[in-house]
């Protein structure tokens, strides 16, 4: 294949989130304000500072895998193929055995098995290293997500994770769109995955203060841009998107749902978990983004922020917004919500769930809020959509994803006519 103008368009989604399994189920509950945010039950989580999170609710991996095959599967795997599963049902996708050979699958992750790493630990203490299950490092490997996919559905293309945070889902994205862009891909299969609420999990982020405390309220404890946030509420699932070229897409009669326009990327190199005072490296991504996508700041309309809930970084995003768009982010020409005041922080998924709540803004004209903000922080001085959904029509809305390490990414999506 050869490089293409081509625009590069999103045909299918799935999901899995603490919000509901399936689009439908997902987006009705962010549209409504729902929030997916309860006490933890994954484990006996009596001792911890932190007692809530994310979960996915009434997950049974035998229901879509089968009594075998998902014992080879880690949990963020299992999301990641059944989202996969959906996305490709959702696109009337239906490939060739010659797609196949350029059909690429790039999927987000941040740590991989986590619980699958934490069992055979303990295996080792408890029973001894013969006793270990040899779906062991299958269950644990971060790529095994887009391996396990790519085995499913027979794409013989350009196969790889991406490992950045907070931002490997959008990575994830970018990098699928520049295979596409390149012609060194005619279809991709892309988004992200995390399974992370473990003892370890939950313990790690616990013991670097980053997790909100409010054990009495799980529903209200995300709360973006707001005076009383605490930090982030840790989270899992899985998003995924399928992309294709506009002409493609168009020759099969696929529904579209937005065109991703714009990929920037960029680096705070200043702090492993502090983003850098004044947003530089965020508004470097956006900027680039912008560029990438050949449109101007004024043309935005919605952003879809990082937003996860902590008292320095939601300032240092809203700084950087307003750096990159001026006085329209305060003054009700450019809307921002942070959807992870209901979904949690899921992590090497949230970027891809969250481009994906921007590609369905985009196609049904409602902007999803931010829930939880009772006083706004004036040292986020934009134009937050708080608690209650909106109505528009918008052109072009951006993705935001930071990640631990000064890892930045943003994507632009545009309604396509």
């Amino acid at each position: 294949m050869k490089a293409s103008n081509d625009p590069i368009v999103v045909t299918g989604l799935g999901m899995v989130t603490p919000c509901g399994t399936g689009v439908e189920a997902t987006w009705s509950n962010l549209v409504a304000g729902h929030s997916g945010i309860g006490l933890t039950t994954l484990f006996d989580a009596t001792d911890f500072a932190v007692q809530f999170c994310g979960e996915v609710k009434n997950w049974d991996p035998v229901v879509h895998f089968g009594k075998k095959k998902h014992r080879e599967l880690g949990r963020f795997t299992q999301f990641a193929l059944a989202a996969a599963e959906m996305a490709v049902r959702d696109s009337g996708l239906d490939l060739s055995d010659e797609d196949r050979e350029d059909a690429a699958c790039v999927i987000g992750v941040g740590f991989g098995g986590l619980e699958c790493l934490e069992r055979a630990a303990d295996t080792i203490r408890t029973k001894g290293p013969s006793k270990i299950s040899p779906y062991s490092i299958p269950s644990i490997a971060q790529n095994m997500a887009a391996g396990q996919i790519s085995i499913a559905l027979g794409l013989r293309g350009p196969s790889f994770c991406t490992g950045s945070a907070c931002a490997s889902g959008s990575h994830a994205i970018g990098a699928s769109l520049q295979l596409l862009r390149s012609g060194l891909a005619s279809v991709a299969i892309t988004g992200g995955t995390e399974a992370t609420i473990t003892p370890t999990g939950v313990a790690g982020f616990q013991a670097m203060h980053a997790l909100s405390r409010r054990n009495d309220d799980p529903a209200g404890a995300s709360r973006p841009f707001d005076m009383g946030r605490d930090g982030f509420v840790l989270s899992e699932g899985a998003a995924i998107l399928v992309l294709e070229p506009l002409s493609r897409a168009r020759a099969r009669g696929a529904r579209i749902y937005a065109e991703i326009r714009g990929y920037g990327l960029s680096s705070d190199a200043h702090h492993p978990v502090h983003p850098v005072p004044g947003g530089r490296g965020a508004a470097s991504a956006m900027r680039r983004a912008l560029r990438d996508a050949n449109i101007a700041a004024d043309d935005v309309d919605y952003i879809n922020a990082h937003g996860t809930s902590t008292p320095l970084g939601d300032v240092q995003e809203c700084v950087a917004i307003v750096d990159v768009f001026g006085e329209r982010a305060s003054r009700g020409d450019l809307w921002v919500s942070s959807t992870k005041s209901m979904t949690g922080h899921m992590l090497g998924a949230a970027g891809a769930a969250e481009a994906a709540f921007v590609a369905l803004t985009c196609s049904r004209g409602v902007v999803p809020p931010t829930i939880n903000v009772c006083e706004q922080d004036p040292a986020c001085a934009v134009d937050v959509v708080a608690n209650e959904a909106r109505e528009r029509r918008i052109r072009h809305g951006v993705s935001n994803s930071f990640g631990f390490g000064g890892t930045n990414a943003s994507l632009v999506l545009s309604c396509v006519e």
